[in-house]
């Protein structure tokens, strides 16, 4: 059999520091959850908050690509015949 050595102290070097990340994560996770917290109870819309952010990731060419689509789709949406007045048709 072929001896193999496994550096012990490196892969506990990675689990330790990966463990520490995933620790401050949470912590972030749960400032977060309390600044929404603390936003709704200022009167604001969480749900908007959230969205705000989201497009606020995207580039701007994302974001107007993604708004031209969506008034697209509502106009056609809004100009197509309703599904049971075109089978009655």
């Amino acid at each position: 059999m072929t001896d193999i050595t496994i550096p012990g102290g490196k892969i506990r070097s990675f689990v330790e520091r990966i463990e520490n990340l995933d620790t401050e994560l949470q912590e972030l996770n749960e400032q977060k959850k309390e600044v929404f917290s603390e936003a709704k109870n200022d009167g604001f819309d969480v749900k908007i908050l959230k969205e705000i952010i989201k497009l606020r990731k995207q580039d701007q060419d994302e974001r107007d690509e993604r708004e031209t689509l969506l008034d697209l789709y509502m106009r056609a949406m809004e100009t197509a015949q309703p599904e049971n007045a075109a089978k009655a048709a």
